[in-house]
């Protein structure tokens, strides 16, 4: 039988990364401070009653317009480069990985965000992932004309149900919506832990912790000084959202990844339960079926 998988699913933003990716390199490139970026794109969105995620990717094009500034597929590729991370993300992964492998599974990551594909496909840990679903613009010319993908916060759900399925193509919505036997879906629900860091992420977070998986919110470290900032996030664990509420300190032999491993470790004892089961059942099948 094949490995079983644990997939991690991060978002992005102040999850992995500790600013808005836009933050780093694009915003700057406006002469603009992200509170006056983001101002623009909020009072744009609630102006025009319009999904906040369009919004911004609409703010984007018109800002680098109105600037002239060169804004491309690849511009912002390199923007990627500049993205700083919590510490202990760069040696996160493989961790982690070596890890599952001790316990007999195989570990996945996704990265599903509102932030921009082309910039996450530009930092040093992208080939980490096993896919990136992310807001992504259609170019023409080389010049973007249109969100080519929008994931804003409901819609997020949906990319839970592709890894469930091991349906990565997001133009496959006939696979998507099939009916197919639990046994044969590539990651179920329970062997997946959710790692986000607010209100964006709580669709996600409820589903997972719904269906059986474990669900993560992260924060800044410094933030647990501040008791009105932090407040937000503690309210996620107080009103039962999440199963754990951690400092986004990714670092060995911190309590996110001890927490982790552990979540890891059930999962796996889970599924060799699961195996053993299914096994005994095949073999008096065979004898008395």
């Amino acid at each position: 039988m094949p490995e079983p998988i644990v997939a991690l699913l991060y978002d992005f933003d102040r999850t992995l990364s500790t600013e808005d990716m836009q933050n780093y390199s694009f915003i700057p490139s406006l002469d603009l401070s992200p509170q006056d970026f983001w101002d623009s794109a909020n009072s744009f969105a609630q102006d025009n009653k319009m999904d906040g995620i369009l919004a911004y990717m609409y703010t984007m094009i018109r800002k680098a317009k109105e600037k002239g500034a060169r804004f491309n597929r690849d511009t912002l590729v390199e923007m990627g480069k500049n993205i700083e991370f919590f510490k202990g993300v760069d040696t996160w992964f493989k961790r982690i990985n070596d890890y599952g492998k001790t316990k007999g599974v195989l570990v996945e990551h996704y990265v599903i965000s509102s932030g921009l594909r082309e910039i996450i496909e530009g930092c040093a840990i992208k080939d980490c992932f096993k896919e990136i679903f992310a807001c992504e613009f259609l170019y023409d010319g080389g010049e973007p004309v249109w969100p080519k993908v929008s994931v804003n916060y409901t819609n997020k759900t949906q990319f839970i149900y592709r890894i469930n399925k091991g349906v990565l193509d997001i133009s496959d919505d006939k696979t998507l919506n099939a009916s197919m036997p639990d046994n044969d879906k590539r990651v179920r629900f329970s062997n997946m832990i959710y790692l986000g860091d607010g209100l964006s992420d709580v669709p996600c977070m409820k589903m997972v912790k719904a269906y059986g998986g474990k669900s993560i919110a992260v924060y800044a470290p410094e933030i647990k000084e501040n008791r009105e900032k932090f407040r937000k996030f503690a309210d996620l664990l107080l009103k039962d959202r999440v199963d754990f509420l951690l400092p986004a300190d990714y670092r060995e032999n911190t309590p996110l990844e001890d927490t982790v491993k552990n979540i890891i470790s059930s999962m796996a004892a889970e599924d060799l339960l699961d195996t053993g089961s299914t096994r005994q059942r095949d073999e008096i099948s065979k004898v008395y079926g």
